[in-house]
């Protein structure tokens, strides 16, 4: 199994390659589904941020044009224009649904590293056939080519936002600290 290649001069087996790329998807979906977090966290909270106001305006525009007040109207006509334009945005931008399409990216890129772990430090060693090996790792780089199609683009200030975390060790294991 382990055939040994030579690349400028360096010898390095084809298990240690394959090791490699298994790590660089991983490491690659890490930052991707942190990044997808972080962006489905910003889109919640854009979500609540427009329908909250939206609602107790629409309530209160509701209650104003009931009552007996002599500007009752105008005070009914204001409050609809900004429920109106609160509701107009919040359709247009769709947050609660951008949040959820981050939200799922992000646990797919969770589900594909950890596979890649469990690829290079398990099923590698269990795997007898360079054959098998080279198609488990075919299946990964697929895996993580679909996801890049099909996710969102990730912000940059999410994916800022997530290398100043992994850098920080949030996304470490306490059994990987050992």
């Amino acid at each position: 199994m382990a055939v040994r290649c030579i690349i400028n001069n360096m010898e390095q087996t084809t298990k240690e390659k394959i090791i490699n790329e298994a790590k660089r998807i991983e490491e690659d979906s890490l930052f991707s589904a942190k990044g997808h977090f972080y962006a489905a966290q910003k889109w919640a909270s854009v979500h609540l941020w427009l329908g909250v106001p939206a609602a107790i305006l629409a309530a209160i525009a509701g209650a104003s044009a009931l009552s007996q007040f002599e500007n009752h109207n105008i005070i009914a006509g204001v409050l609809a224009i900004i429920v109106s334009a609160l509701s107009a945005v919040a359709t247009f931008l769709n947050p609660n649904e951008k949040s959820i399409l981050h939200h799922n990216s992000g646990n797919q890129y969770n589900n594909l590293r950890n596979s890649a772990r469990i690829f290079s430090e398990i099923n590698l060693d269990l795997l007898s056939k360079e054959d098998d090996i080279l198609h488990e790792l075919k299946k990964l780089n697929e895996q993580r080519s679909e996801l890049n199609q099909k996710s969102p683009q990730i912000p940059k200030w999410a994916y800022e936002k997530a290398k100043i975390g992994i850098e920080k060790g949030e996304s470490l294991y306490m059994i990987d600290s050992k």
